[in-house]
This record gives structure tokens, C-alpha cells and sequence, in this order.
């Protein structure tokens, strides 16, 4: 029979990124969570994170870790650019967008920048990516560029055309999938010029 410790660093190597309450829905107490971190076999990465000491951290960790503490929010604004490689920029902290009832999270570390959107501008354009273990929902880059331009005060104007730019010059999106998300996020009126400027 398995002791509790090994039970802990399985399901720590299965998951990459585990939750306290992980640990509890499998009765291992909190208790030794405490002692493995002591002991160097477990490390916190973050409020109620955890992962296995000797766990090659991935370029894109702290998007999964975010995933983990809002799991009902999306990677999205200067995040999703970065992810999609559409940005030079590299954001101090994590955008994630939630609904517009759900809870914001409490700061921790990786810090969280949160925007709140609704209806089809929160679901649509969601993509999931493998990181580090976690399923973690990401904006399609259309839609990170429609969101740039609805965000324009949040991030930038001049954010919002590089990422227009970059996104047609690489062909991550076709320009109907750019005018599709525009109508979605209702900022087509904004975006019309630049797109027709680059066509």
C-alpha cells in the first residue's frame, strides 16, 4: 500500500501543477504538505499551488498557474499576445478575462490583471493548450486582437495596431476571422481602417 507521502508526489508528477485541495480530495492531509515543502520533495509556487521540486518549469508556467487559480477564466489581452508570439512586450503580469458575476481571485503570486467581458465576447474564440501539464483556455489570436482594440484605453493603442500587424503578417488570422471577432467584440467601426490599410 502506497504511504501518503508517495500518494502526494504521484499526483504532484501526474497534474505538474496541483492544488491544496487536490491533495484533499485525495485525503492527504494538509499537514504534509508542509513537511514535503520542509523537506525540499514538494515547492509552493504559489497560493496553494504546488509542484515536485525536481519539475522543469515551462516558458508559459505562470499562464498554467493562473489557469489553475481562475478556472473559469480566459488568457486573453497582453497575455494571449505573448502566447501567440504577437508582442514584443512582456507583461509583468497575467490578463485573464472572467464573467462578469465570477469572482475575481485573491491577489497572489504570478500577479493577475483581470477584465471582465460577457456573452459571446467571453466565450467566443477560446482555444485549450497543454502547458505544463494544465489545460489552459487561451483567446484564438483573432480575438486577442479584437479584444486589444475593444481594450485600447487598458493597453494601448499602438499595442492593439502591432498585434493587427503581426497577427496578418504571420497569417494567424484570416481577415474574415479578424472581422468576424471585430463584429463580436463591437469594435468593427474601430478596427475598419487598419484592416483595410493592411489588405
Amino acid at each position: 500500500m502506497k504511504s501518503r507521502k508517495q500518494a502526494a508526489i504521484e499526483l504532484a508528477r501526474t497534474l505538474k501543477i496541483v492544488r491544496a485541495r487536490d491533495f484533499d480530495a485525495r485525503g492527504i492531509p494538509r499537514t504534509y504538505l508542509r513537511r514535503m515543502c520542509g523537506e525540499g520533495v514538494l515547492v509552493r509556487i504559489g497560493r496553494g499551488l504546488y509542484q515536485v521540486a525536481d519539475a522543469r518549469p515551462s516558458a508559459n508556467q505562470s499562464l498554467a498557474e493562473c489557469s489553475k487559480r481562475v478556472p473559469h477564466g480566459v488568457i486573453c489581452l497582453l497575455s494571449a499576445l505573448r502566447f501567440h508570439e504577437l508582442t514584443t512586450q512582456s507583461p509583468s503580469e497575467v490578463w485573464i478575462a472572467i464573467g462578469p458575476k465570477a469572482r475575481a481571485p485573491v491577489p497572489a503570486s504570478p500577479r493577475i490583471r483581470i477584465v471582465r467581458a460577457s456573452g459571446a465576447a467571453f466565450t467566443a474564440g477560446i482555444r485549450r493548450h497543454e502547458i505544463a501539464g494544465v489545460s489552459v483556455p487561451v483567446y484564438v489570436p483573432a480575438k486577442t486582437v479584437a479584444d486589444c482594440f475593444k481594450y485600447r484605453r487598458r493597453v494601448g493603442l499602438d499595442v492593439a495596431i502591432e498585434a493587427l500587424r503581426d497577427c496578418r503578417k504571420r497569417r494567424k488570422a484570416t481577415a474574415d476571422e479578424l472581422w468576424r471577432y471585430a463584429k463580436i467584440c463591437r469594435v468593427a467601426n474601430v478596427m475598419r481602417p487598419y484592416i483595410e490599410s493592411l489588405s
